[in-house]
């Protein structure tokens, strides 16, 4: 349905280590990268980072958020860990969320900037 997603951030510089870490175990990458512009995917960037003179205010009630798919249940884990080390919020630990599936595997986080980000394997353990 989306062929990608951009979010504006107060500085690249700062979110590049944060969504490095975040995705690489996920198999995303930062596949473009410019003075204030990184755009990560695989094969092609669909989630793009770019430096906003006005990023959107962080509100943790605005259900916005955005999730990533995940290969594995430890690629989830490792999204989680490594989002914390880089300078991200913990937003809940990876688990199953038995009221959203049998299988839905998740973790949650808070970038740098207050974006709300989810990673999900629904595959079975």
């Amino acid at each position: 349905m989306l062929d990608h997603v951009s979010v504006g951030v107060r500085d690249t510089n700062v979110s590049k280590p944060f969504y490095d870490a975040a995705l690489k175990p996920l198999g995303y990458s930062c596949l473009s990268q410019s003075p204030g512009s990184l755009g990560y995917g695989s094969g092609t960037a669909r989630f793009w980072v770019q430096d906003a003179k006005s990023p959107v205010p962080a509100d943790k009630d605005s259900g916005l958020h955005f999730c990533f798919t995940a290969p594995t249940r430890d690629s989830v884990d490792a999204f989680h860990a490594g989002a914390l080390r880089e300078g991200g919020k913990d937003n809940g630990p990876p688990g199953l969320r038995a009221a959203y599936g049998d299988n839905y595997y998740a973790a949650f986080v808070i970038d740098p900037d207050g974006y709300r980000l989810e990673a999900y394997c629904g595959k079975p353990g």
